[in-house]
C-alpha cells in the first residue's frame, strides 16, 4: 500500500509516542497495537489499484464506447497462470493478428483469381471446339452463337480476375507494409520502458519504507532504554536517531512522489497509445470492408456481363423454327421438283 507521510520534528519530547514520525491518520505505537490503518489500495506487478469498494467509483474515460483505453489496465495471466501478459501486449497482439488476417484474405482472393483465370482459359478453349459445327439453319446459327458466347464469357471472367488483382488483392497486400510492425515495436518498447521505470520506482519505495520502519524501531528502542535507565544513551543520541527517522520519512515521501509521477506518465501514455491502436483497428476493418464490397460489386458485374453474353443465344433460340430450317435445307439441297407418275400400259 502506498501512503503519503508527513513528519513533524517539533513535537514534545516528553511524549515517547511523539519521538517517532507518524503518517497522517496513524496512531501512537501503543494504540497501533489495537487498531491498524485500513488498507484502501493494493499494488499488483508494481501498478497501484484501489481495493474494491474503497474510494469513489472510477468513471470510464470513454463511456458507452468499449474503448481500449478503459479495459486493459491489469495484466492477463497465461493459461497456466505462470506468467503475466501486460494489457497493452494484448492490444498489440490484436494488431498483429489483424495484419495476419489481412494477409490470409489476400491469399484467399489470389486463389479465387487463379480459379477465374483457369475457368476463362477452359471456356475460351471450349469455344473453339469443332463439335456440331456442321449444324445448319437457324439452329446452326444459335449453336454457333452459343459457342461464341463461351469466348465472350471467358473474356468477362478474365476481366473479373484482373480487377480482383488490382482492386482487391493488391490493396489487401499493400495496406500497412513492413513498417507497420516496426511502428508497433516502437509502441511496445515505449510502454515497456515506462513499466520498467515504474517497477524501479516501486522498488525504491519499498526500500525506503523498510528503511523508515528500521529507523522508527531503532528510535523506539533507544527511547525505551533511556526511560527505564537500561542504557547510558543521552538525549543527543535520541535526537540523532530522531533526525535519521525524519530523514527516512522524507526519503519515503520523495520515492512515493517519484513513483506516482512515473505511474501518471505511464497512465497518460497508455491512454494515448491504446486509443491510437483503436484508431488503427478501425481503419483496418473499414479498409477491408471497402475492398470486400468491391469484390461483391465486381462479382455482380460479372454476372450481368455473363447474362449479356447469353442474351443473344436466348434470342436466337427463340427464333429457331423447324419449318424454316426445313425450307432452307430443301432449297439448298433439292434435286428436282418433278414428281414421278404412274407408267401407262
Amino acid at each position: 500500500m502506498m501512503m503519503e507521510a508527513s513528519f513533524d520534528t517539533e513535537e514534545s519530547f516528553d511524549d515517547p509516542s511523539c519521538l517517532a514520525p507518524q503518517p497522517p491518520g496513524s496512531v501512537s505505537p501503543a494504540k497501533r497495537q489495537i487498531k491498524e490503518v485500513k488498507e484502501t489500495k493494493t499494488t499488483i506487478n508494481c501498478v497501484t489499484f484501489p481495493l474494491p469498494g474503497e474510494g469513489p467509483e472510477q468513471q470510464l474515460l470513454k463511456p458507452n464506447e468499449w474503448s481500449y483505453c478503459d479495459y486493459f489496465w491489469t495484466d492477463k495471466k497465461d493459461p497456466q497462470g505462470t506468467t503475466s501478459l501486460p494489457g497493452f501486449e494484448v492490444l498489440l497482439q490484436k494488431q498483429l493478428k489483424g495484419k495476419q488476417m489481412q494477409k490470409e484474405m489476400a491469399e484467399f482472393i489470389h486463389e479465387r483469381i487463379k480459379i477465374e483465370e483457369e475457368y476463362a482459359k477452359n471456356l475460351s478453349k471450349l469455344s473453339l471446339s469443332p463439335l456440331a459445327a456442321q449444324e445448319e439453319g437457324t439452329l446452326g446459327e444459335a449453336w454457333t452463337q452459343l459457342k461464341k458466347s463461351l469466348h465472350d464469357e471467358a473474356e468477362v471472367h478474365l476481366k473479373f480476375s484482373n480487377k480482383l488483382h488490382s482492386e482487391v488483392e493488391k490493396p489487401l497486400l499493400t495496406f500497412r507494409g513492413d513498417n507497420f510492425k516496426k511502428d508497433l515495436k516502437k509502441y511496445d518498447h515505449h510502454i515497456a520502458d515506462l513499466r520498467k521505470q515504474l517497477a524501479s520506482r516501486y522498488a525504491s519505495v519499498e526500500k525506503a519504507r523498510k528503511a523508515l520502519a528500521d529507523r522508527q524501531k531503532d528510535l523506539e528502542v533507544k527511547t525505551q532504554q533511556l526511560e527505564i535507565k537500561l542504557s547510558n544513551k543521552t538525549e543527543e543520541d535520541i535526537k540523532k536517531a530522531r533526525r535519521k527517522s525524519t530523514q527516512a520519512g522524507d526519503d519515503l515521501m520523495r520515492c512515493v512522489d517519484l513513483y506516482n509521477q512515473t505511474q501518471s506518465k505511464w497512465f497518460e501514455e497508455m491512454v494515448t497509445t491504446s486509443m491510437e491502436l483503436e484508431k488503427l483497428e478501425v481503419e483496418r476493418i473499414e479498409w477491408i470492408q471497402q475492398h470486400l464490397r468491391q469484390y461483391t460489386t465486381l462479382r455482380h458485374e460479372t454476372d450481368m456481363f455473363n447474362q449479356s453474353t447469353v442474351e443473344p443465344v436466348d434470342q436466337l433460340l427463340q427464333n429457331v423454327d423447324p419449318a424454316k430450317d426445313r425450307e432452307l435445307w430443301v432449297k439448298e439441297n433439292k434435286t428436282g421438283e418433278v414428281r414421278p407418275v404412274d407408267m401407262d400400259i
